[in-house]
């Protein structure tokens, strides 16, 4: 692999242009409970996440930046700052952002891998985007470099293909989106700048008013960057042009479901259309009601929230059934083989979580999110960092692989940019209560009450259940830590009846502090609530039983009818050919107990037997259990013969070759019922 120059090649250098910084305070956030911003949170070198930091760090982020300045993302940018009739525009209209999502992902970065020569390349990124603006702070290279023959996606003037294909506002949501991270990471204004003049450009030449452009983004993102644009400025105009485009989607010339825009949005109760563009737009819908406390945005968000999460929701936390449009199904419509589960669409599912936990304060949304986060999203990235997935389907035949880079970059980009930011979810305040959210060994210093809380946490998660908090800090006095009980361990797959475990298993979880057991009742958020006066060295022992589940789903889910999945703890577990000598698309799984396909009540868990594995250089726990392999004999008499099955984790498939591949199983009794 070509590793990146932190200098850019001499032919870019001539058009550097230094963009003036000023001062600016970053203002308060404003949802109901507050982000731990991703500065606060160092995770450990050796945890689970801090192995896909580093993977991220040595690979993925220098294969990207490589990749912009290989495939010429770099030169458009020379190119409209000397804009020509003789450049030929080609490439895809969105390909501006690839450089954004890189900076984004290398800012996140930079907290917890300091790196000056990083500092030092990005900087000089920055010149070369700086230089290619206009003077109304317009930025879009496709138009700039040739505007009199621009990209055929352009049109032939600003805007008028918005709602189509241009993607200029999809740009601005990429662009505002990584310069936040880069001014919060580094304190410097060089890319913040640059994005707010965009911005600036945008409310004032698009929106309701006389002499606008009444267009709403043909792509979504927009929505969700203005809003944080807002929260680190102070400066509302953007947060109105967030609801802006929001308010008149459905209103404007485009009305098709593709986009989410057959009707308004206040009005909308089921996920359609291409799934990207629709997380995109829920997670903005998610800030609009956050922040201004719209109850019209606010039940429409709960609403698609609940047709996701009931009807729509693939086990592995992925979204999108179909490749037609890249879109969500019908009610129900989850097919294994042909699921498309885009990891951008992933990545978006976790953003709306997200948005929805800072509104609403409740555990669900992080059981969600947790799903996606360990199965459907990082299975869209190689564990070594250096090829990838678009799709994630639930069952491969041997044909599927990840690629090293795609044409259409927005998913290793989106990685890019995505899993750094993972040390900003892990806790978050409201008033004098601190969520902890997810388990990493991680070292934090956060504000409770604009008091310091430092603290350390080791756990072995998602391997094991166990995890100690240590308060290293309190000057906040008494707080109270609310630690989440996640669903898997409380018997409940998603917060919905999509999927349950038909096991009869019964897990137990424990919490003590100092050695002593806390009374092990959750709230109606999903919390545990431990409220006291804190001192230094005071140690918080969590633990959850993890043993593995049978899961199945409901009996609406035509797909999956007659067939059981794995899970243990958050990870979803699958069967690859690679770990089993025998054909595993036609095999059994034996359910002990099971009388009917349908009648789970007398089920019980198989006797699963658990391993370490060594798969691309990391040790995952490996399930093994009984099975029969259905042959036919000479006769042509249908023949079982026992074998043991291998499971290994869903996001560590396919690194062994293009094998086949299942998530849900067949069993027993769905055959001979």
């Amino acid at each position: 692999m070509k590793k990146y120059n932190f200098y850019i090649p001499l032919f870019l250098l001539f058009v550097v242009c230094l963009q003036s910084v000023a001062g600016q305070q970053q203002v308060a956030s404003s949802y109901p409970i507050t982000p731990v911003p991703f500065t606060a949170v160092k995770v450990g070198d050796n945890s689970f996440w801090g192995q896909r930091l580093d993977a991220i760090r040595r690979v993925t982020v220098p294969l990207a930046f490589s990749k912009c300045e290989e495939s010429g993302r770099y030169l458009n940018f020379v190119r409209a700052a000397h804009p020509s009739d003789e450049y030929k525009v080609e490439g895809y209209s969105f390909d501006d952002t690839d450089p954004y999502k890189t900076i984004e992902g290398a800012s996140y970065l930079l907290q917890t891998f300091p790196d000056k020569k990083m500092v030092a390349y990005i900087d000089s990124v920055l010149d070369i985007i700086a230089a290619a603006q206009e003077p109304d702070g317009y930025l879009y290279t496709s138009r700039t470099m040739n505007p009199k023959h621009p990209h055929g996606w352009a049109g032939d003037s600003r805007w008028v293909k918005e709602e189509d294909l241009s993607h200029e506002l999809y740009n601005l949501g990429h662009m505002v989106e990584g310069a936040i991270a880069h001014y919060q990471a580094t304190g410097s204004r060089k890319f913040l700048d640059i994005a707010i003049r965009y911005a600036d450009c945008v409310c004032k030449e698009v929106g309701p008013g006389d002499g606008q452009a009444c267009v709403v983004p043909g792509h979504q993102i927009a929505e969700m960057a203005l809003a944080k644009l807002y929260l680190v400025t102070g400066d509302k105009k953007y947060l109105d042009e967030a609801k802006f485009f929001l308010d008149y989607r459905g209103k404007t010339t485009i009305k098709h479901s593709y986009s989410q825009a057959h009707k308004p949005v206040v009005e909308q109760d089921e996920a359609v259309g291409h799934a990207v563009r629709a997380a995109y737009m829920y997670a903005g819908m998610a800030d609009v009601a956050a922040l201004t406390g719209d109850t019209a945005y606010i039940h429409a968000i709960d609403r698609i929230w609940d047709n996701i999460v009931s009807k729509k929701l693939y086990l592995t936390g992925g979204i999108g059934a179909t490749n037609h449009g890249e879109a969500f199904g019908k009610n129900y419509e989850l097919p294994n083989l042909t699921a498309y589960c885009e990891t951008c669409a992933a990545i978006g599912h976790v953003y709306v979580n997200y948005r929805l936990f800072l509104l609403h304060g409740e555990s669900k949304y992080y059981d969600v999110l947790e799903r996606s986060l360990y199965n459907g999203l990082i299975s869209g990235m190689a564990i070594d960092g250096g090829s990838f997935f678009y799709p994630n389907p639930l069952a491969s035949n041997g044909k599927y692989g990840r690629k090293p880079w795609f044409g259409c970059a927005c998913c290793p980009s989106n990685l890019c940019r995505f899993i750094p930011s993972l040390p900003g979810y892990v806790y978050a305040v409201k008033d004098r209560s601190l969520y902890v959210n997810l388990f990493t060994s991680s070292k934090s210093n956060i504000q409770v009450a604009g008091k310091n809380v430092g603290l350390e946490q080791t756990s072995g998660y998602p391997w094991n259940g166990d995890t100690e908090l240590t308060v290293t800090q309190n000057k906040a006095g008494q707080f109270a830590i609310k630690i989440r009980i996640p669903g898997w361990v409380k018997n409940q797959v998603v917060p919905s009846d999509l999927y349950n475990y038909c096991d009869g298993v019964s897990l137990g979880w424990q919490v003590k502090v100092n050695g002593e057991e806390v009374v092990s009742e959750t709230g109606a958020d999903g919390y545990l609530c431990i409220d006291r006066k804190w001192k230094k060295g005071d140690k918080v022992s969590i633990h959850f039983d993890m043993q593995p589940r049978l899961v199945k789903a409901n009996g609406k889910v035509v797909a999956d009818d007659g067939m059981v999945a794995v899970e243990r703890g958050p990870i979803v577990y699958c069967a690859e050919e690679a770990d089993n000598r025998f054909d595993i698309t036609n095999m059994l799984v034996t359910v002990p107990g099971n009388t009917s396909a349908r009648d789970t009540q007398n089920w019980k868990a198989p006797a699963f037997t658990t391993t370490d594995m060594t798969i691309a250089g990391i040790t995952v726990p490996a399930l093994s259990l009984s099975a029969q392999e259905l042959t036919f004999d000479q006769k042509g008499m249908l023949q079982p013969t026992p074998v043991q099955l291998t499971l290994i984790p869903y996001f560590a498939w396919c690194h062994r070759g293009e094998d086949k591949m299942r998530v849900w199983l067949q069993t027993e009794v769905s055959i001979f019922k």
